[in-house]
């Protein structure tokens, strides 16, 4: 009679949780696809990039690099598209993981993540490790009353334990992306785990200007498109909506069988763009108790009136 069991198991090499993690040996990404947030650049060079490619420079002057640097502002700035070209210019791995991805089902395994994130970030330096929307780790010490609750807050003290872990001059540096600062915890952004904050705002005239002639490089333009009609107005563009509308204006053309793009396009890509970002969120709403007939009486029903 033969007995089966199981008497152990074999570890992975790398833990398998790590398959969140997106590893980029060269992201493609480059500082010439960024537009305007040339202070920006600047800091995170200074932060990250020089660190890593000149380590000489800062021992030279007697002063130790920053470990850690976040990006905050408003959604679709160009954040993540930052890190990654700053990411380029080096020789490092990029590591790029979500702050929702750090928070598991079962008990112990984001701290557990946490640790390996680094450990992968060990093995492969020089590196840089990227948590995008930090927030969903990072808010605020409270009372935990869930066990949900409480496995966030673990999480959150191993990342603490782990930026304190590791040395500022060494080849491994941690870029956090927060759209809502002022949530995160002020244990997380103290001196000596996160030493350089890099807001970034709505892009300006100049800015918008810049990324219009990024994003219609490569597109056949008509010679009624003038730009300044869009880097003028009132509207909020992010980025990201900029990028949107240029190449919304590319699909109307090829919809009509045009190789050019027209202003008109432009146009209608623009009122397209800001429709679906403002779609669903309605600017008010009135709200009115109706009469209708329901089995020979009268019954008032509430009816929620949206006005847009």
């Amino acid at each position: 009679m033969q007995v089966l069991s199981v008497v152990g198991l074999l570890q992975d090499e790398v833990d398998p949780m790590v398959s969140v993690m997106n590893v980029e040996k060269a992201p493609l990404e480059s500082y010439a696809d960024i537009g305007g947030l040339d202070a920006q650049i600047q800091e995170i060079k200074e932060a990250v990039e020089l660190p890593l490619t000149h380590p000489e420079l800062y021992e030279d002057i007697g002063i130790k690099p920053p470990k850690g640097v976040i990006l905050y502002g408003e959604p679709s700035t160009g954040k993540t598209l930052l890190a990654k070209a700053v990411a380029n210019s080096t020789p490092a791995t990029f590591l790029n993981v979500v702050g929702s991805e750090l928070i598991q089902k079962y008990l112990g395994d984001g701290p557990k993540l946490v640790r390996e994130l680094f450990r992968v970030a060990d093995d492969l330096s020089p590196s840089v490790v990227f948590i995008d929307e930090i927030d969903a780790v990072g808010t605020k010490s409270y009372d935990a009353h869930s066990g949900g609750e409480r496995e966030i807050q673990r999480t959150m003290l191993e990342l603490l334990n782990q930026l304190d872990g590791f040395d500022s001059g060494g080849d491994v540096k941690v870029i956090l992306a927060t759209n809502r600062i002022e949530s995160l915890d002020p244990a997380l952004l103290r001196p000596g785990r996160i030493d350089r904050k890099i807001e970034f705002p709505l892009p300006d005239k100049k800015t918008r200007r810049r990324i219009f002639q990024i994003h219609t490089s490569r597109m056949t333009l008509a010679d009624d498109v003038n730009f300044e009609e869009f880097v003028m107005t009132k509207d909020e563009f992010s980025g990201a909506d900029i990028k949107a509308i240029c190449a919304e204006a590319g699909l109307l053309a090829l919809r009509e069988r045009r190789m050019k793009v027209t202003h008109a396009d432009f146009k209608k890509a623009k009122e397209k763009v800001m429709y679906k970002k403002k779609e669903g969120v309605p600017k008010g709403s009135i709200c009115r108790w109706w009469p209708v007939p329901l089995a020979g009486k009268y019954m008032c029903i509430l009816l929620v009136i949206f006005s847009f």
